[in-house]
């Protein structure tokens, strides 16, 4: 068997993703069994080196069938679309521009089958607006590119995983995006999700809308019995362990204790801050529900340190890892 062929997107080149990747690629030793190939610019990379004191060769290739994936050599496609003298830590339309360059070729290689995950550094939305791309993020340009109608944000952390319904939306949109089918489907996703990765019977938390589920109709408009509590027992009526709906406040803490192997968040803030109190050097992004795997850093592009060399790279490490576990390995 061959390794994977992870294509990792290079993001804002302002940003301290040439830094995580050029450490992380440095490391041959901590990163799992895979064949890296990044998706960016030859140029930026070997300026991030420079300035983190990495001593790795960046090669330009054409594409997978180019790269030799060799120790201490990077291998960049390289799309060349950043000057020399592009600053770091500084919103830049350009950089916004390309970092959607990059995530647009690397779904071109893996929906052709050519790669067989993607791994993403940070962008910066507001960059990549003002370069033109009026996405919310990574996911929804992922959906696009795919042409996949929905897909889910799934968060993984040691001893946590947190799949979300509502993700880059206000806290009164999400409210009314969420309904039954929505829920039944975030939770189909999930499950579907962790039987591929090896835990044949997921058990599922399902957290509720408003504060202690809404404590019986107490608290909230009812939103837990009309919206939440039909998904999950469409779920449960096909044999999948999904409990809820469960208090937002206590539920996090039983699925770290290892209650839980999964749970659904109904809005952005709900999943993500139990995650990164984790830390965010442990946390990872993954899409699911899209036709190929991609995993993410779950960081920004830290504009304040980009540039500087002490960013940390175990995040992308650790999306590394998972994107070769859930990657398709190659017959030889």
């Amino acid at each position: 068997m061959n390794h994977p062929v992870i294509a990792i997107t290079m993001g804002d080149a302002a940003g301290v993703g040439p830094e995580v990747i050029v450490k992380a690629l440095a490391r041959s030793d901590a990163y799992p069994p895979m064949r890296p190939l990044v998706i960016g610019d030859a140029g930026r990379l070997a300026k991030a080196a420079k300035i983190a004191g990495v001593a790795v060769d960046i090669r330009r290739v054409d594409g997978p069938a180019d790269a030799t994936y060799e120790p201490g050599t990077i291998d960049c496609v390289d799309l060349g679309l950043i000057p020399d003298d592009l600053p770091f830590g500084a919103l830049s339309p350009l950089a916004g521009d390309a970092a959607f360059r990059y995530i647009e070729r690397a779904v071109s290689l893996a929906v052709a089958g050519d790669v067989d995950a993607i791994c993403t550094a940070p962008l910066n939305k507001e960059a990549l607006h003002a370069g033109g791309h009026i996405f919310p993020g990574h996911t929804e340009i992922l959906a696009d590119l795919t042409g996949t109608p929905e897909v889910s944000m799934m968060l993984s952390a040691p001893k946590l995983r947190v799949v979300h319904c509502t993700t880059h939306i206000g806290l009164v949109d999400a409210i009314e995006r969420i309904d039954a089918g929505l829920v039944e489907r975030t939770i189909r996703r999930g499950h579907e999700t962790l039987v591929r990765s090896g835990i044949p019977a997921p058990r599922i938390a399902v957290c509720g809308i408003n504060p202690h589920a809404g404590e019986n109709g107490l608290f909230g408009r009812g939103e837990e019995e009309t919206k939440v509590a039909p998904g999950i027992a469409a779920a449960r009526a096909d044999g999948i362990d999904a409990q809820g709906p469960l208090p937002a406040d206590t539920v996090f803490f039983r699925a770290v204790r290892g209650d839980f192997d999964l749970v659904v968040a109904m809005y952005h803030d709900q999943g993500h801050n139990p995650v990164k109190v984790l830390g965010l050097e442990a946390g990872v992004n993954i899409t699911i529900g899209l036709p190929v795997v991609r995993t993410s850093v779950d960081h920004g592009t830290a504009f304040d340190i980009a540039g500087t060399g002490v960013a940390d790279e175990r995040s992308l490490l650790e999306a590394l890892r998972q994107a070769a576990e859930l990657a398709p390995h190659r017959a030889a």
